[in-house]
């Protein structure tokens, strides 16, 4: 027997696409997301797409040189998803410096945004203080910056 694998996503050129089901445990009372699910689910859709980058956290974290921090983070909520519907959470690089990056994330339902995220996150080592991001995830999160981004970056 094969066993099944857990969801993943996928990039979508340098979007990467993180799909979530809403489950009962998901709502409230009154049959709603709760709020601070966005953020479980923005988390578990960053999660996948630097392992699909190829940056190992876990290992990082177990060899003591860090992990990734949220040093920022702003929400915006439209409208909320309900049991059972399907929420593509859409994760794109907005910067990249040698010790963090800006994220930008949502959720949709079909063409509806329910929310969006900007968030920034740091490379620290483990005693809490920022440290350089390894060279390869450097190079794995700048590869996904728009184009007149990378641009800008490859000049400074």
């Amino acid at each position: 027997m094969t066993a099944p694998q857990p969801p993943s996503g996928c990039f979508d050129g340098k979007r990467h696409l993180f799909a979530v089901r809403v489950y009962f445990e998901d709502t409230d009372l009154s049959g709603m997301v709760y709020h601070a699910n966005y953020l479980r689910w923005f988390e578990r859709a960053r999660s996948d797409m630097l392992r699909h980058c190829g940056i190992d956290q876990r290992a990082a974290h177990d060899a003591g040189e860090g992990a990734y921090a949220v040093t920022e983070l702003a929400l915006r909520y439209r409208r909320p998803a309900r049991l059972d519907d399907v929420v593509m959470i859409v994760s794109t690089v907005a910067e990249v410096s040698s010790a963090a990056c800006r994220l930008d994330q949502a959720a949709w339902l079909g063409d509806d945004l329910l929310c969006s995220a900007s968030l920034r996150v740091a490379f620290v080592a483990p005693d809490g203080r920022p440290r350089r991001q390894p060279p390869g995830w450097l190079a794995a999160f700048r590869a996904l910056l728009p184009a007149e981004e990378t641009a800008i970056e490859s000049e400074g």
